[in-house]
């Protein structure tokens, strides 16, 4: 029996503002506050909310026929809970109905995967604890950003307790087969691979309000043909996008929400199911390994890591950035922690890129990438300025580590002293007190007058 795995993605750009030469170690602040605002504003209006009631409407409807995935990277849902918080409303009732799975990414939805390991592992656990705290759920499958892949990540992401992970269907990785079964990582067998298959996914995501793609108009049931019409061995269909194609990429007006809805139906009626990740990688075995030596993402005819690292300036500014990796990493000043997930952020990258895909880039306030890269510099070298500002820069990272470890081990031997003290205090607060009261019982009581001694005196004198 063949089943669909639909999943989405939620992600905010963070703009950064205007930020010139001459403000580097003066101004801290990176943001554009308006754009932020606007931007996640928009969004939410004309897709998050409308997306996220259609997909509440399709669970209850379904009597647990229908399920869904989602992920959200954390400085999404920090911009959500500041700027639009009907949508962790609306999340939160989606996560209520049981029908959908909350799946783990980076916190920044950034590149450190591909950088270093401590901040790749620190922000994916930061992630995993946000998604327990807000949902209630503990995420047992993986999506970096982009669904940036090989096998080095897969050994990192499996020795982190993750038991799936969603990757690209590429093609010059699949080869000759198909991305509807499930895969294992090379380096840990246990990893399941759920392949994305890109063009399913990317007919809704990409072509569905295109008039000229020769398949316009797309209905429910003939996009559900298809799928049925695949081999019979072929049982997992991957359907993964970005929430925002729902009314953004895709607008309202081209009915997308309503075709959405007509899938479960016309599922139904072909015997196909809808299922998440962990349900799928719980109930199917892997048939082969995916060997993947380079990294892969879903972006781009390449599906490989060049729109952010494919010139120059993006391969600069990225090492500049990840130069203080083991600094920030070592630190906990929580406005560093902070700025240092807004600036990984992948679209900061994507800002610089040279590439000429045939589709345009919005680069907001930017007029070309080397204006991206220039803005991004100025900020970054205010940045790097206060984490060195922080710490030696003469200093090694190694004897910074066995520095701080020092200064932490003092503080927690402080912390141990300071509450033996007050331990002490206590106990002689109550003893003091017990003494006081002690005192008080034992006072000496004042002596009654000598009655019998005058008797006797008063009985001698009548005798005489």
């Amino acid at each position: 029996m063949k089943t669909i795995c639909l999943y989405f993605e939620i992600h905010q750009i963070i703009h950064l503002k205007r930020y010139r030469f001459f403000e580097i170690g003066a101004d801290h602040y990176y943001y554009d506050d308006y754009a932020n605002e606007q931007g996640i504003n928009e969004v939410a209006e004309k897709s998050y909310i409308p997306a996220l009631r259609t997909l509440i409407e399709m669970v209850k409807n379904s009597d647990g026929g229908f399920k869904v995935a989602l992920s959200i990277s954390g400085v999404a849902l920090e911009q959500l809970e500041i700027h639009a918080p009907a949508v962790i409303e609306l999340l939160h009732e989606l996560n209520a109905t049981g029908g959908c799975e909350f799946i783990c990414e980076p916190y920044s939805h950034g590149l450190s995967s591909l950088a270093n390991e401590d901040c790749f592992r620190e922000e994916v656990l930061a992630m995993r604890k946000k998604i327990k705290d807000y949902f209630g759920q503990e995420p047992k499958v993986f999506r970096n950003s982009s669904l940036i892949y090989d096998n080095e990540i897969g050994g990192l992401v499996a020795g982190m307790g993750f038991k799936g992970v969603l990757v690209e269907g590429a093609k010059h990785v699949l080869g000759w087969k198909s991305p509807h079964y499930v895969y294992h990582c090379v380096e840990n067998p246990n990893l399941k691979l759920l392949m994305r298959d890109f063009k399913l996914s990317d007919d809704i995501s990409l072509r569905f309000a295109n008039s000229e793609w020769s398949e316009y108009p797309l209905f429910a049931d003939k996009y559900i043909d298809w799928i049925a019409s695949l081999p019979d061995n072929e049982q997992v269909i991957n359907l993964f996008m970005e929430l925002s194609a729902l009314g953004i990429a895709q607008p309202l007006s081209s009915n997308i929400l309503e075709f959405l809805k007509a899938l479960p139906v016309c599922a139904h009626q072909r015997g196909i199911t809808f299922s998440t990740p962990t349900e799928i990688i719980s109930k199917l075995k892997s048939v082969d390994m995916m060997d993947v030596t380079y990294p892969m993402s879903w972006s781009d005819e390449e599906r490989d890591i060049s729109p952010w690292l494919g010139n120059a300036l993006q391969r600069e500014a990225f090492n500049k950035l990840y130069s203080v990796a083991e600094r920030v990493h070592l630190c906990d000043d929580r406005r560093i922690k902070q700025d240092w997930f807004y600036l990984q952020a992948s679209d900061n990258f994507h800002f610089m890129t040279t590439k000429d895909t045939g589709v345009g880039i919005n680069r907001g306030i930017y007029d070309s990438p080397y204006d991206a890269f220039t803005n991004y510099m100025n900020i970054l070298g205010d940045f790097i300025g206060r984490v060195n500002a922080l710490y030696p820069v003469d200093m090694d990272n190694e004897e910074l580590g066995s520095l701080l470890t020092t200064i932490k081990n003092q503080g927690e031997e402080l912390v141990q002293l300071t509450n033996e003290v007050n331990k002490l205090q206590a106990k002689l607060k109550q003893a003091e007190q017990k003494v006081k009261e002690s005192s008080t019982d034992d006072k000496p009581v004042k002596a009654a007058p000598k009655k019998a001694a005058t008797t006797k005196k008063v009985a001698k004198k009548t005798d005489n």
